[in-house]
Parts: C-alpha cells; sequence; structure tokens
C-alpha cells in the first residue's frame, strides 16, 4: 500500500496483478476486497476491514500477499517475480555471477537486479537477448550484457 486516499479509509496500491479485482482476500484472509478502481496515481481499492484514513495511513508500505494457488496459471516463457528471486545467475561463457535478488519494472518491461558475491549489483533486461534461458534451478544473463 502506498498511501491512503480520501478519509474514508480507501487505500492507493502499487498493482502487480493483471486483474487486482479478480482476488477477494490478501494476506491470509486478514483483509477483505470490497473495491477497487484505477485512480490517478495507482489502483484505488477498498477494504472491509480498513473504516478510515487513519487506518489506511497505519498500513502504508504494507504488502498485499495471495497464495500462490489463487494465481492464475502461467503462459508459456511467463514467470512470477517471486520465482526469479534467488535464483543463481552465470554468464553465457559459464562464470558465477551472483544471484538475483529483486526484478523492477520501470515501464520499458522487466529488469532482474543481480548481486555479486561481495555485494556489487548490476542490471540486467528481462528479454530473450540479455537473457536467453532460465529454469528453477538458474538463470543464464548473456555475455555482452554482464557489467564486469
Amino acid at each position: 500500500m502506498i498511501g491512503a486516499h480520501g478519509i474514508a479509509g480507501e487505500v492507493r496500491l502499487k498493482v502487480f496483478a493483471d486483474d487486482f479485482a479478480a482476488f477477494k482476500t490478501f494476506n491470509a484472509g486478514a483483509l477483505t476486497l470490497k473495491s477497487a478502481r484505477t485512480g490517478s496515481n495507482g489502483t484505488i481499492a477498498r477494504f472491509a476491514e480498513i473504516v478510515d484514513r487513519t487506518a489506511a495511513e497505519a498500513l502504508r508500505g504494507t504488502e498485499l500477499r495471495v497464495p500462490r494457488t489463487a494465481l492464475p496459471p502461467l503462459g508459456e516463457g511467463e514467470d512470477y517475480h517471486a520465482d526469479l528471486i534467488g535464483l543463481p545467475a552465470v554468464s553465457t561463457d559459464g562464470t558465477p555471477l551472483g544471484r538475483v535478488v529483486a526484478v523492477e519494472n520501470f515501464g520499458a518491461g522487466d529488469v532482474i537486479e543481480i548481486e555479486r558475491e561481495g555485494g556489487k549489483r548490476f542490471m540486467v533486461p528481462m528479454s530473450a537477448e540479455a537473457v536467453p534461458e532460465w529454469n528453477k534451478e538458474r538463470l543464464i544473463v548473456a555475455a555482452h550484457f554482464v557489467e564486469w
């Protein structure tokens, strides 16, 4: 949740789902979605358990989660960001690169962030050219995309 909206307990959300309204309960049933609409600065949602602006503000920064079983099935070549985080990354020449620590989207597509041993990080677009292969075991990055 990125903040309160109005005085009646609505919240502003940064949503990473195609159809947010398809989900009805969040955080193990602690929140029940009553309504959702597109706002000028994110999705505006009303939850049954949030009754005023004070309660909405208190939840700023809260991540809403649904059980994996509630997610739609993946198509060919699709992934959930949570499945990429933590994967070891290697270059196409076999050099170990580190681990995927984040997946971001700044508007032009997904970008993965890889952390090397020692803490240095670099980003790579999540495209077929930059990441020609990945599975549940590892992610392979094209050598010419690697920040040495």
